[in-house]
């Protein structure tokens, strides 16, 4: 496939397509594996980069690992996992960012692991110092070299108490795959409770772990001796399916998502219905649609689960450019998320981005010279442009953006995209999008 689209822009998108497992969690559970002494089961798995990239890091360390793609099937046996080189890790991962979460499960295994430096959207920043700082406390020693960080613990983890300073998924993944097997209970604070840790902790669950989750973002994991491997359909992607959404109200389109679910999507379904979209809740998924008329302005902020996931921030921006009035967005998850405003602004749109926190709440990134909070003003028509993806979310916004256009737009890196939309070109396909790839 090539890196450049032409999208022919100005027409509604309309049809049916079909989302998998969340990206954000399908190769959490895939590492989870590791963990197991018998063979485990994900089911649900979307063809996407990422997938991919974890098959072949567990291929480096020994685990036997059969994708079927066609039925979104995974079996990953583990029983004889070994240590990877230093070079091979680095080639592979690549800029992913998903090596730090093998620590945990490789320091149980083998007693020791490596990651490369590490890669990512550039959407802020996203130190691993939580990651570390956690397998330090449970006993991990880390030495930093020239090509990345080495880490043993010759003795079994420990169980320790950790509180967070803010509720980082990544943070609480690692702990969740590092204290399961650790010795004693460990105690987590101010965690992230996101659907997709949820389904992480029930897979893990399904593994032989005991973990609690408390209402007050407390998780407690009391140790065990030994895991199996688990049989798991994975949850929906919650963030492709509102992207799908948001395409739906920019293009004027109508847009049914089977595999859509209500209950992971419920604030965003609210926002959606305020902006003037509509949408249909089916036994197997969701309708989307623009159902004529005037979209409205609207005042939203961003915030860990249960608010206003940040994932669904870029695209939604998309349809706020043709909707009435002022929009005004607060993002409090990520202080360099409005990057991708840049190329909405070529087209004709009408973005604003500030420092101040512009939301019914000062957040993190207040009064530090972070440019956090937009204010959109439409509506505005959208004109073709010639764009470079930034970054996997900001680069499916400007597809969308491209979609919306009036005329024919060169959508540069969009491989990019690859990485958490499964087979997107044939899905854009099916709703009756006129693409070229370059």
């Amino acid at each position: 496939m090539t890196d450049i689209l032409y999208v022919n822009g100005g027409r509604p998108l309309k049809g049916t397509i079909n989302v998998r497992g969340a990206k954000n969690f399908v190769s959490k559970a895939m590492v989870a594996a590791l963990l197991g002494e018998t063979p485990s089961v994900l089911k649900n798995v979307p063809d996407i980069k990422d997938v991919h990239v974890v098959s072949g890091l567990l291929g480096l360390h020994g685990v036997k690992v059969d994708y079927d793609v066609e039925a979104g099937v995974i079996h990953m046996d583990p029983s004889k996992v070994e240590s990877a080189g230093v070079t091979e890790i680095d080639a592979h991962a690549g800029q992913s960012r998903i090596p730090i979460l093998l620590c945990g499960p490789l320091l149980h295994r083998l007693g020791e692991a490596f990651i490369p430096d590490l890669g990512g959207c550039a959407i802020g920043d996203r130190p691993i110092d939580y990651h570390l700082e956690i397998l330090r406390q449970m006993g991990a020693t880390v030495e930093k070299t020239e090509h990345g960080i080495h880490l043993k613990a010759p003795k079994r983890l420990q169980g320790t108490k950790i509180a967070l300073e803010y509720p980082s998924v990544g943070a609480t993944e690692q702990l969740l795959l590092a204290a399961v097997m650790a010795e004693g209970i460990t105690e987590l604070s101010n965690a992230a409770v996101e659907p997709e840790i949820l389904d992480l902790i029930a897979v893990l669950q399904k593994m032989g772990a005991i973990i609690n989750v408390d209402a007050d973002r407390v998780i407690r994991i009391e140790g065990v001796d030994k895991l199996e491997g688990y049989i798991h359909c994975a949850l929906a992607d919650r963030i492709e399916a509102a992207s799908w959404a948001s395409a739906a109200l920019a293009t004027k389109g109508d847009i049914t998502v089977m595999g859509a679910t209500q209950a992971e999507m419920m604030t965003f379904l609210n926002v959606y219905r305020k902006v003037g979209g509509k949408f249909e809740v089916l036994h197997d998924g969701i309708r989307f649609y623009h159902p004529g008329g005037d979209l409205h302005g609207i005042f939203m902020e961003t915030d860990v689960h249960p608010g206003f996931m940040t994932d669904w921030q870029q695209p939604l921006v998309v349809a706020l450019t043709q909707a009435n009035g002022l929009s005004i967005v607060h993002e409090t998850v990520y202080e360099n998320r409005f990057g991708f405003t840049d190329a909405l602004i070529k087209m004709g749109a009408n973005i604003q981005i500030y420092r101040e926190c512009l939301g019914n709440r000062a957040c993190r990134f207040g009064q530090r010279n972070y440019r956090h909070s937009a204010v959109i003003s439409g509506p505005t028509p959208l004109h073709p442009a010639d764009i470079t993806v930034p970054d996997l979310r900001g680069g499916f916004s400007h597809l969308i953006a491209a979609l919306a256009a009036d005329g024919r737009s060169t959508v540069r890196g969009i491989k990019l995209i690859d990485r958490g939309y499964e087979k997107f070109r044939e899905k854009l396909a099916a709703l009756d999008a006129d693409i070229e790839e370059g």
